[in-house]
C-alpha cells in the first residue's frame, strides 16, 4: 500500500503531545487509499478518551486554501459536526511542517461498515437531520467555515469556476448540450431565488455514502468532513442520493430506483424539526440541479486538469490543489477517471436529468 504520509514525521508530531506521548512508531499502520485528498493512518492498539485514533494526512485543499488554512478549515469541520453525535470527535492537530507539508489531524477511528443502499439510507436521513438541527451560529462567529447565505449564488459561483473547463475537456457534442442546457437553467434559477429567503444550517457538503460508516449500532457516521460549511441542507440531501453519488465508491455503489430517492427524502422530512421541513420541502429539487450541476462540472475541471498532468508529465502546480496521478495511488486515479468518463456521457446526463425533466418528476414523489 503506497501513501505520500511520512509515518516517522507523524510520529514525531505525535510524541510531543500528551495525549500521544508513549506511543509507539509501530503504531502507525496506513490504511487502504480510498480518497483523492486525505491518506489515512491508524494508530494501533493506541487510544484517546476511551477510543481508538486515526489521522487524517491532507494530500491537498479541495477548496485550494494554503496549508495551515486547510487544516484548521478541517479541525473546525470535526469539531461543529461531532457535537451532532454522527461524526468522529477532534483529539489533536499537527501543524504543517517541512516534513509534513499539510499537517494531520487526529480524530476518533470509527469502526464500521459501508453504507448498503437502498436499506441505510433512513439512517444517513437521520445523521443529516441530526447536523442540520444544531444551532445556528451568529454570522460572526461562523469561520472559519464558509457561509453561503444564499445558497444558490453560492454553489453557483463554484459551478462556474468549474465550468470554465468545459471548452477544455472535448465533450461529445451530445452530452455538451445536456450540461449547456442545465447551466442555462442555473443560472436563470438563481438570479430569480436572489434574496429570497430559505433555511440555512451548518451542512456536510460531502455526502455521497461512501463517506459514511455504519456502526454497531446501526448509526450512521460522517468521516470525512472537510467541506462543512453553513448553507442548505438541501445540497446534503442531493449528493447523498444522485447517480453520481451512489455509483462513486465501490463500497457503496447503488443505481437507486426514483421510487428509492424520494423515500429517502421523505424519510428525512419526517425526522427533521417540522419547521425545518416544511421551509425546506420547495428548495429541495431546485438545489438538487444545482448539486448535479456542482458535481458533473467537477467531473469536467478533474478530467483537464488530469489530461494536462499526463502531458506535462509533472505535477499540476505547486499548490495546494494537487489533483496529479502522482499524488494518489494509480488504482484510485483508473477509478475516479472511469467514473468521471461514465458521468460525462450524454446517456448518463440525461438519465440524471429526468428526475426532473421526466413524466415522473421526483418533486412529485416527495
Amino acid at each position: 500500500m503506497t501513501i505520500n504520509a511520512d509515518l516517522d514525521a507523524l510520529h514525531a508530531a505525535l510524541r510531543d503531545l500528551p495525549d500521544f506521548a508513549g506511543l509507539a512508531r509501530e503504531a502507525l499502520v496506513p490504511m487502504r487509499v480510498k480518497g483523492l485528498a486525505h491518506d489515512h493512518v491508524s494508530l494501533v492498539g493506541h487510544r484517546v478518551a476511551g477510543g481508538p485514533v486515526l489521522l487524517r494526512v491532507p494530500k491537498q485543499s479541495q477548496f485550494a486554501l494554503a496549508a495551515q488554512d486547510n487544516l484548521r478549515y478541517q479541525a473546525a469541520c470535526f469539531a461543529r459536526v461531532s457535537a451532532s453525535g454522527h461524526a468522529p470527535r477532534l483529539h489533536a492537530l499537527l501543524e504543517p511542517s517541512e516534513r509534513l507539508p499539510m499537517g494531520a489531524l487526529a480524530v476518533d477511528h470509527i469502526e464500521g461498515r459501508p453504507p448498503r443502499l437502498p436499506e441505510d439510507l433512513p439512517a444517513l436521513a437521520e445523521a443529516m437531520a441530526r447536523v442540520h438541527s444544531l444551532p445556528l451560529p451568529e454570522t460572526r462567529a461562523r469561520p472559519p467555515l464558509a457561509d453561503h447565505p444564499d445558497p444558490a449564488a453560492g454553489i453557483l459561483e463554484e459551478i462556474e469556476g468549474q465550468a470554465d473547463y468545459l471548452d477544455e475537456a472535448g465533450l461529445a457534442p451530445d452530452a455538451r448540450a445536456e450540461i449547456d442546457a442545465e447551466l442555462h437553467w442555473a443560472r436563470g434559477q438563481a438570479a430569480e431565488l436572489a434574496g429570497r429567503g430559505q433555511p440555512i444550517t451548518l451542512v456536510l457538503t460531502d455526502t455521497h455514502p461512501g463517506n459514511f460508516l455504519i456502526d454497531g449500532d446501526g448509526k450512521a457516521i460522517i468521516v470525512d468532513l472537510e467541506k462543512a460549511l453553513y448553507g442548505s441542507p438541501a445540497i446534503d440531501l442531493a449528493h447523498a442520493s444522485v447517480y453520481s453519488s451512489t455509483t462513486w465508491d465501490p463500497d457503496t455503489r447503488a443505481d437507486l430506483t426514483l421510487d428509492e430517492v424520494a423515500a429517502f427524502y421523505r424519510r428525512y422530512l419526517e425526522i427533521a424539526a417540522p419547521e425545518l421541513a416544511a421551509a425546506l420541502r420547495p428548495w429541495l429539487v431546485p438545489l438538487r440541479r444545482f448539486l448535479f450541476l456542482r458535481a458533473i462540472t467537477w467531473c469536467v475541471k478533474w478530467s483537464v486538469l488530469q489530461g494536462r498532468a499526463k502531458r506535462a508529465d509533472k505535477h499540476l502546480a505547486a499548490d495546494t490543489e494537487d489533483w496529479s496521478a502522482e499524488n494518489s495511488d494509480p488504482a484510485l486515479i483508473a477509478h475516479v477517471a472511469e467514473r468521471v468518463a461514465h458521468y460525462l456521457t450524454a446517456p448518463v446526463l440525461q438519465r440524471m436529468r429526468a428526475e426532473w425533466l421526466g413524466t415522473r418528476p421526483l418533486d412529485a414523489l416527495i
